[in-house]
Order: C-alpha cells, then sequence, then structure tokens
C-alpha cells in the first residue's frame, strides 16, 4: 500500500491569473433512463438506498430493500413510468433540461455572463460528473440551485450530500453557495397563481382547489425538518393570490411508502372523500413539483383522477406544474440573480461598460 496516495481525484491543471467565471447548478430529483425494469431497478436501488430518503436502521433497511423491494417494485414501478414516457425520453428530464436553458438564456439578456448546467440526485447526468466538467472549463464559482421550493432533509439536504461528498474529493475547490428554500418567494408564488388562472380562464372555476405536495414521513417534521410548515405557507400564500377562501381549497400529500405515518391528509383519501361529499369538480394542482413527473402525471393525472370519479365526482382537472412557463422561468432568474450577488457574473461588454462608467464620475469628482 502506497502511504503517499492522495485522496484527490485528479484535476485540471490550476492556471494563475485565470478570470473567475460563475455556474448555476439546477438539481432535480432524478429518472431512470427508461422504463426497462433493469433500468428503475438502478434508479430505485441508488434513491432508496439514500439514509436520508428512509431513516430506517441502515443494515436491516438494506435487507428489505434488497431482499425483497428490488425483487418485486421495478416492474411495477417501469409499468407507471412506462405510461407516461414521451419519445423524447422522461418527461421530468426534459422539462428540467428545458428549465435550465432558458434560465440561462435569460440571465444572458439581464448581463449575466453565467454557465446554466442541471443535474439529477439521483441516475445519469449525476451532480458530481457535472460539477466535474464545470470544474475542467475553469468554473471557479458555483450556485446551487434546487428545483425543489420547499426545504426538506429528504430532497434538499441528500442534493447537498452529493455536493459535500464531491468536494471532499477535490482538492481546488470552487466557492460554492446552496439555496435551501423558496417556498413563499412571492415571485414563485405569482407564476403558480397565475398558471392556476390560466387553467381556469379557459375552463373554468372548480368547487375545490386542492393543492397536494409530495408526502415525507410524520416523525421528520417532529424531528425538526421544515417542510411541513413550509408546505402549508406555500398554499396558504397561493390560496390569498387566488383570493379563495379556507373553504375553496384543500392541502394534502401524497407518495407514501410503507407502513410508517405520513404527513396528512393523504390525496387519494381526500379526493375519494371529496367525491362521496357531493363534491363535482376538483381542480389538482402540485405546487411542490416544478416540473412534471411520473408524480404529477400518472399518481395524480391517472390514479387520482380515477379514485376521485370512482368514489362519485364528476370532473377532474389536473392543473400541470410550471414547466417552462415564462413567469416561471423569469421568477427563477430573479431568484438566482438575487443570490448570485457579490459575484462577478457580468458579460465582458457590460462589464467594460460600467467600467468606463465608474471611470467618467470619478473624473467629474475629482474635476468637482
Amino acid at each position: 500500500m502506497n502511504l503517499f496516495t492522495s485522496p484527490f481525484v485528479k484535476e485540471p491543471p490550476f492556471q494563475h491569473g485565470q478570470a473567475p467565471r460563475t455556474a448555476v447548478l439546477y438539481c432535480n430529483l432524478g429518472t431512470p433512463d427508461s422504463p426497462g425494469t433493469p433500468d428503475v431497478r438502478r434508479f430505485l436501488s441508488e434513491f432508496l438506498g439514500d439514509p436520508r430518503v428512509v431513516e430506517v436502521p441502515r443494515l436491516l433497511w438494506l435487507m428489505i430493500l434488497h431482499g425483497i423491494i428490488l425483487r418485486f417494485r421495478p416492474a411495477k414501478s417501469g409499468a407507471k413510468y412506462a405510461s407516461i414516457w414521451l419519445p423524447e425520453g422522461s418527461p421530468l428530464k426534459i422539462w428540467t433540461e428545458k428549465q435550465a436553458k432558458l434560465l440561462q438564456g435569460w440571465l444572458a439578456q439581464r448581463g449575466h455572463d453565467v454557465q446554466v448546467r442541471y443535474a439529477m440526485r439521483y441516475g445519469s447526468t449525476s451532480i458530481a460528473s457535472q460539477l466535474d466538467q464545470l470544474k475542467a472549463e475553469g468554473t471557479t464559482r458555483v450556485l446551487i440551485l434546487p428545483a425543489y421550493p420547499q426545504y426538506s432533509a429528504t430532497t434538499t439536504a441528500s442534493l447537498f450530500d452529493a455536493v459535500y461528498a464531491w468536494a471532499a474529493k477535490v482538492r481546488n475547490l470552487p466557492e460554492l453557495r446552496f439555496i435551501n428554500h423558496y417556498h413563499d418567494d412571492a415571485r414563485y408564488i405569482a407564476a403558480l397563481a397565475g398558471r392556476i388562472r390560466h387553467h381556469w380562464q379557459a375552463n373554468g372555476r372548480p368547487d375545490v382547489l386542492l393543492m397536494s405536495f409530495h408526502g415525507v414521513p410524520e416523525r421528520t417534521l417532529h424531528l425538526g425538518d421544515p417542510y411541513h410548515c413550509e408546505c402549508f405557507k406555500t398554499a396558504r400564500l397561493l390560496a390569498e393570490q387566488l383570493g379563495l377562501s379556507t373553504d375553496q381549497y384543500k392541502v394534502s400529500f401524497q407518495s407514501r411508502l410503507g407502513r410508517a405515518k405520513w404527513l396528512q391528509p393523504y390525496t387519494e383519501p381526500t379526493l375519494m372523500a371529496m367525491g362521496q361529499a357531493g363534491v363535482k369538480r376538483v381542480d389538482v394542482v402540485c405546487p411542490a413539483f416544478t416540473s412534471d413527473c411520473l408524480e404529477t402525471l400518472e399518481e395524480i393525472n391517472m390514479e387520482g383522477r380515477e379514485a376521485f370519479l370512482h368514489a362519485g365526482g364528476q370532473a377532474f382537472h389536473y392543473i400541470p406544474c410550471l414547466n417552462d412557463d415564462p413567469a416561471w422561468i423569469s421568477a427563477l432568474a430573479d431568484i438566482t440573480q438575487q443570490h448570485l450577488q457579490g459575484w462577478p457574473t457580468q458579460t465582458p461588454q457590460d462589464a467594460a461598460a460600467l467600467a468606463a462608467s465608474r471611470a467618467a464620475a470619478l473624473a467629474l469628482g475629482a474635476k468637482a
């Protein structure tokens, strides 16, 4: 064994006098490469194997995961993915990639010379691979931008874990900044409200608007995770923006896994109860998801629809996620720009113009 073997990965040689370069890494959860069982199994193994996602004694959980869950769940999940898969691939990947490209365009129009890349916490286009590429290109500052408006240790913190794991192997680190959340950002709320109003203008209004958020185990709330509170704040601000009274909207949580108690009320039982209670039309929006994906397109728009209509409801409308909505991309650019403050991000032309302006101002001051 070589005692002098470096624990760090090989890096591009450092260049003295290198101009600072800034990048934004826009991160989402991830998706299998295909709906095929082997690809889904690999994805679920990484996703469900994350101790941030499943907080069960490690050895016990790995035995359950590899001995039971990964033997049966991938085929079932693969069929669900196949039901929403597009010719271009996974909807989540398509929308995330498009949002990153649009964000770079919007920032460029505002005079920011910033490289925007997207990465996934699990699966292909990993966070580590994108950070490696940015570093190879000479990037010296990176803003980590989650696609999750509400903070949760199961999502946001896990994403940050991946960045820290990459950083632990890098000798000459870029400056790093992290955006924890934007659940109550007025621009994000306005984009959501605009999305809903547009749907209502075209389709009329429902009896009830259901805001369905992704669920997490209830114990995370008691352990200090702010996700529950941030979801309800998003819902309250969105309802205020839409002018809804408390009887015109409901909040629920979806995607429960296992037998443990999760955040309540659960989405599907809520939809069934509304149908049984005589609610004729329900519209469902998923504010925690900024891109349409399996949880919105299959779980809500297919399974949720069936549950409501089977229980006696007459009309079910799913309102798509923000996706490439211009108001959302503008809001995302505002949020990004806010967190880039203090870093050199101007284009060479803008920087030169600013320097000339400052020089002129100093000259005038000297004459005075």
